[in-house]
């Protein structure tokens, strides 16, 4: 029997990626895809003709619920992170159609914007990272564990995480940062934070910057190598051992990603002088002002993916991938 995978987000830039991903490293496996109709299934069927389709929002919990009863593997990315009722049925079915001996594993997309809630809880925008504000994935695991319920994507991961003790359920959280690069799914191949930054700058003639005086950062990671991590998370929860290890699968496995660090200030920067190079706009210049979407720091160190599943990131990096970036948000403006 092929393994039996079920996956959201299909029509989406991280679950297209995912789907690519894992679709490459295993075209035998069986696909289930949620999507919203059958025309959406349509534009997901013509690249996986051999894709099987359950229809609804993810409202439709009864939907989500017997297709995850149903596989062997979950993989959510769409609305991952913030959508209560969806999480609910996923766990719901996971621990209905299998067993502690034959657990259902749980593939989950969240996002490194919750390690962003201390400035939100002190009004620290457009401020430099402070040295407590870093979380390492495996050092500082039972930090992240207990990241404040009032955090961005909280809510949802508390759900994730306590389904490990329902029963029948093994949960793999993947907690990427900020994800750029073209993506290789079959509708939706465009990221947001950057992009909609070179798109406010082509629009505005300035680079955005959060008034505050210091220098927010992020980390970040190309899309390529988000999907190469799916594919690697899938192996692994048909690996003998690597099932089996509550550092991979369980509470504990929660997996930070990236390939470089960015100051939002630089990034705003970077891409005025690449839009006034590409003649979109006058004048290479930044503006400061009430930005929030790029003035909170949230700082992720990987280790556990390298560590466990063996994870290299290959990808362009950011600076690289800029050029491509300022073009891409040109193009769809119609510059």
């Amino acid at each position: 029997m092929p393994t039996k995978i079920f996956l959201t987000g299909a029509t989406g830039y991280l679950g297209g990626e995912a789907l690519y991903s894992i679709h490459q490293a295993h075209p035998d496996f069986e696909f289930t895809l949620l999507v919203r109709n059958e025309e959406r299934g349509k534009q997901v069927s013509a690249k996986y003709p051999n894709a099987k389709f359950v229809y609804g929002s993810l409202d439709d919990s009864e939907v989500i619920e017997k297709a995850a009863a149903a596989a062997d593997i979950v993989v959510h990315t769409a609305d991952s992170s913030d959508h209560v009722p969806s999480a609910n049925a996923i766990a719901k079915g996971l621990s209905k159609g299998h067993t502690n001996e034959k657990p259902g594993y749980w593939i989950h997309l969240c996002g490194t914007g919750m390690l962003q809630w201390y400035d939100w809880d002190n009004d620290r925008y457009g401020q430099s990272p402070l040295p407590a504000q870093k979380y390492h994935d495996i050092d500082d695991i039972d930090r992240i564990l207990t990241i404040p319920a009032t955090a961005y994507h909280r809510n949802v991961d508390e759900i994730v995480l306590a389904s490990n003790q329902i029963g029948g359920i093994k949960t793999l959280i993947l907690c990427p940062p900020l994800i750029y690069g073209p993506g290789r799914g079959p509708v939706n191949q465009r990221s947001i934070q950057a992009y909609n930054m070179a798109k406010f700058t082509i629009e505005n003639g300035f680079g955005p910057i959060m008034a505050g005086g210091g220098s927010p950062e992020w980390d970040n990671v190309h899309v390529h190598d988000l999907g190469r991590f799916y594919a690697l998370a899938v192996d692994a929860a048909l690996d003998p051992e690597k099932k089996k290890n509550p550092e991979i699968f369980g509470p504990r496995g929660y997996f930070f990603l990236n390939n470089g660090v960015h100051k939002w200030r630089d990034l705003a920067t970077q891409i005025a002088e690449e839009a006034k190079k590409q003649g979109f706009i006058a004048e290479a210049k930044t503006q400061e002002g009430e930005y929030k979407n790029y003035g909170a720091n949230s700082k992720s160190i990987a280790v556990r993916a390298k560590k466990y599943l063996g994870w290299e990131p290959h990808g362009k990096s950011l600076k690289d991938e800029v050029p491509d970036i300022v073009a891409s948000e040109a193009k769809l403006l119609g510059k």
